[in-house]
């Protein structure tokens, strides 16, 4: 019954805006990489093509703007995407005069402005957030180049995001795009804090969201506007996934359905012996080794929106798999920097078992500096979230797998000393 949930776009529509997004005037020189990727992106929309993470954005702020909503996005590399990926605004490869496909839709449509801020995170997401409380009926979001530049804004995070309507009763629709995802880049390209902004999650005050699917993003991002009310959204966006071959939607996904706070396995075993909770980029590193090792009677659930908790949602996707033995969180960020102790305490209420945890291990760096061991421990991971048999506790190169109340908990290995030297150790 929420308005929100009735926000699909029909196709006629989306076509238009592929359409027109796609028209690139004459005299205008594009680069022929990006020509291609237009050209890819228009024959998706043709004829319900899979769509990739960028494609079901421009669409979902197409949709917007020719319903007269106004969309502003700021950021480091917010113009052309930081991965190579939005192409926003498209330069004339002689002259080097700009062209922004979304701002000539519809002579009427809402006002788009997209711009690469500063590299000042705390004033640019201040303005952004000012700006949000100024215009609440326009789409703004501020983006972080990557999810760690989160941490030069995390006073306006703190004092005002966070906050403001507690403290001041002001409601703020703003969107703030953090780019995560573990990829063997090193720690301060991996992590966009997803445990610090679920530390401040209270009374509803604000969303976080790890979405897997451009269609649950386009959703996402219409449901932002379209709700009778304002919360701050914070989104794990992806890295990898935005180029992933199983990463994709189709203009039906679009046309149909809602954003869905979790989803449930796409093919869930009868009988499963174990089922796994995640969220975010993962998800796809599971399936594929699930499907590698025949370990078909695992289940695998993501968590699309971490909080709010949809209650009625978490029953019913939890109510399926009662009866299973043993249920799992399962991380890629170390465990002080991911979601397994806000997750598991749901968890909790639906499981009357232990609630173990697979993945990294406590870590004083949200990541390694080695990808070669940054590949040990993303395998070490996956094979052990669906090995054969009971989970047991373990810890090996950094990958713990314990439940609480197991004391490796706390340790980076199993070397106690190593991990946590007495006050008297030199």
């Amino acid at each position: 019954g929420d308005v929100y949930k009735r926000q699909g776009v029909d196709a006629a529509t989306l076509r238009r805006i592929g359409e027109a997004l796609t028209r690139i005037p004459e005299g205008i020189n594009v680069h022929r990489k990006i020509r291609k990727l237009l050209d890819d992106f228009g024959a998706a929309v043709r004829g319900d093509g899979p769509l990739q993470w960028a494609d079901a954005e421009r669409l979902a702020f197409g949709s917007l703007l020719l319903e007269g909503t106004g969309v502003r996005l700021s950021g480091e590399d917010s113009r052309r995407g930081t991965f190579s990926q939005r192409h926003a605004v498209l330069y004339d490869q002689v002259t080097g005069e700009p062209y922004i496909p979304l701002c000539n839709l519809s002579p009427n449509q809402g006002q788009f402005c997209v711009y690469d801020s500063a590299l000042a995170e705390a004033s640019v997401l201040a303005f952004d957030y000012g700006y949000s409380l100024g215009d609440p009926d326009r789409l703004i979001m501020w983006e972080a180049q990557f999810g760690d530049f989160a941490n030069g804004a995390q006073v306006i995070f703190d004092q005002f995001i966070a906050s403001g309507m507690s403290k001041w009763g002001r409601m703020s629709g703003i969107v703030m795009l953090l780019p995560h995802g573990y990829e063997g880049q090193g720690p301060e390209h991996s992590n966009g804090w997803l445990r610090r902004h679920l530390t401040m999650c209270a009374e509803d005050n604000i969303q976080v969201v790890n979405c897997t699917t451009p269609a649950q993003y386009f959703h996402l991002l219409r449901r932002q506007v379209r709700r009778r009310f304002r919360r701050p959204l914070v989104v794990m966006t992806p890295k990898s996934l935005l180029r992933h071959p199983r990463c994709v939607s189709t203009l039906s996904d679009l046309t149909h359905g809602h954003f869905m706070e979790l989803l449930d396995d796409p093919a869930p075993p009868d009988n499963p012996r174990r089922v796994l909770f995640c969220s975010g980029k993962v998800f796809y590193d599971l399936l594929a080794k699930r499907e590698e090792m025949g370990a078909h009677d695992v289940a695998i659930v993501r968590v699309e929106q971490l909080y709010p908790i949809h209650e009625q949602l978490w029953e019913i996707i939890g109510g399926r798999y009662v009866g299973t033995p043993e249920w799992a969180w399962v991380s890629e960020e170390p465990s002080n920097y991911g979601a397994y102790g806000f997750a598991a305490s749901q968890m909790a209420t639906l499981h009357d078992g232990p609630i173990w945890y697979v993945g990294r291990a406590r870590a004083a760096s949200p990541a390694t500096g080695s990808h070669a061991l940054h590949r040990r421990q993303q395998e070490r991971i996956l094979y052990s979230a669906l090995q054969p048999g009971r989970l047991e506790p373990d810890i090996i190169e950094g990958v713990a797998v314990y439940t609480r109340g197991n004391d490796l908990w706390h340790l980076k290995s199993k070397s106690h000393h190593l991990a946590s030297p007495s006050p008297s150790a030199p």
